[in-house]
C-alpha cells in the first residue's frame, strides 16, 4: 500500500479572469494510491476563496493520506479525514476520495459511475467560459468559441461595465444560449439593475451575483428574476444546501469544494429533496478532475466542465469532446490516463 503525490503548475491558454482574480498558472496536485498493483488517481484543485493554497495542500497531504487505508472503506475514509480536519481541505479530502474509488472500480473492471450505480444518460452540454478581460479579447474569445463549435457560453462578470460587455457578446454569439456568473461581485441595486439586462440578452441562469452570504439578498433578487438563481460561493458543505434553497433556484456542485465526489452525490440529492436544479462545476483542472465530475453529469441539469479545455497542456488524456458535448469517459476508474 502505498500513496505518493506531486504538485505540477497547470498553464491556461490565456489568461483566466473572474472578478476576484487573473490567473494563468493553477497549481494543481496529483494523488496516486497504489495496492496490490492496482492503481488509483485524485486530483486536488485548491482555491483560495475556500482556504486552500498549493501551500496548504502541500501541509496537509502527509497527515491525510493516513486516513486511505482500506479503499473499499468510503465511510471509514471520510470518518478518519473528519477527524483529522474536520471542515477544512476539501480538496485535499477530494483527492483521496477520487483515489480511493478510482481503485476500486479499476479493481472491478468497470467505470467508477457504474460502480456508484449512477446514471448512464448523456452528459449536458458544457458551457465554455468566456473569461474577463478587455472587451475586445472578451469579444474575441467568444467568437472564438463559436467557431469552435461551442453552442453554449458562460461569460463572467462583475465590473462597471457589465451590460455593454454582456450586449456585445450577445451581439458576437447571437445564437448561443449565454449564462452569466457574477462570481459575488454585485450589489443588491446593481444585481436588481441587472436583470432586465440578462432578459434582454435571454440569458438561461444567472450565478452566484451576490455575496456568498448574503442570502437574505439572492432570496429577495430570487423574487424578481424570472431566471434561475444558482449558488457556487454560498456552497461550502453538504449542509448548506437546505439553508440555500430559501435564496436559490439551483447549485453548482464542484467536487474540489464538496470534499469529493461522494459528497457532491450527498449535496446533490439533498438539493433534489428541495425541489432545486444542479449544475456539475469545476476548477481549473486536468481531466482527471474532469472526468470525475462527468460521473455525476448524468443526475444534473446543466453541466460547466471545460476546465480541461482551457489548458494549454493537460497531463492527463482519454477525454472525448466534440466542442462543448463531452462523451461519457470509456474503460474502468476515471477512464483517463496520465501523459
Amino acid at each position: 500500500m502505498n500513496t505518493t503525490w506531486e504538485t505540477l503548475d497547470l498553464q491556461t491558454k490565456r489568461p483566466f479572469g473572474i472578478a476576484r482574480w487573473t490567473h494563468s498558472v493553477y497549481p494543481r496536485t496529483f494523488v496516486t494510491f497504489e495496492q496490490s498493483g492496482v492503481v488509483g488517481h485524485g486530483e486536488a484543485a485548491p482555491n483560495a476563496f475556500y482556504g486552500e493554497t498549493r501551500r496548504t495542500v502541500e501541509a496537509v497531504l502527509p497527515l491525510l493520506a493516513e486516513a486511505l487505508t482500506d479503499p473499499w472503506d468510503w465511510d471509514g475514509l471520510r470518518q478518519r479525514l473528519s477527524a483529522r480536519m474536520p471542515h477544512d481541505h476539501p480538496s485535499v479530502k477530494c483527492a483521496l476520495e477520487m483515489a480511493a474509488l478510482e481503485w476500486c472500480a479499476a479493481s472491478a473492471g468497470v467505470p467508477v459511475w457504474q460502480l456508484l450505480g449512477l446514471s448512464p444518460a448523456p452528459i449536458p452540454e458544457s458551457s465554455y467560459t468566456v473569461s474577463l478581460a478587455a472587451l475586445p479579447e472578451m469579444r474575441r474569445q467568444a467568437r472564438d468559441a463559436v467557431e469552435r463549435g461551442h453552442n453554449v457560453l458562460k461569460v463572467k462578470l462583475g465590473t462597471p461595465d457589465d451590460e455593454q460587455i454582456l450586449e456585445a457578446l450577445r451581439e458576437e454569439a447571437p445564437r448561443a444560449a449565454l449564462r452569466v456568473d457574477a462570481n459575488a461581485a454585485w450589489t443588491r441595486p446593481q444585481a436588481k439593475r441587472m436583470l432586465g439586462v440578462l432578459d434582454a440578452a435571454q440569458v438561461e441562469l444567472l450565478e452566484q451575483p451576490l455575496a456568498a452570504d448574503d442570502l437574505a439578498g439572492h432570496a429577495a433578487l430570487r423574487h424578481f428574476a424570472r431566471l434561475p438563481i444558482v449558488a457556487d460561493e454560498s456552497l461550502h458543505h453538504v449542509c448548506d444546501v437546505i439553508a440555500l434553497a430559501e435564496a436559490f433556484d439551483g447549485i453548482n456542485l464542484k467536487l474540489a469544494k464538496l470534499g469529493g465526489p461522494l459528497r457532491a452525490l450527498e449535496a446533490l440529492r439533498l438539493a433534489r429533496a428541495h425541489q432545486m436544479q444542479v449544475m456539475i462545476g469545476c476548477m481549473i483542472e486536468s481531466s482527471l478532475g474532469i472526468s470525475a465530475a462527468a460521473a455525476l453529469a448524468g443526475l444534473c441539469d446543466w453541466a460547466d466542465l471545460d476546465g480541461a479545455l482551457l489548458l494549454d497542456d493537460d497531463p492527463f488524456s482519454g477525454l472525448e469532446w466534440n466542442a462543448g458535448q463531452l462523451s461519457r469517459p470509456r474503460g474502468a476508474g476515471w477512464g483517463v490516463e496520465r501523459r
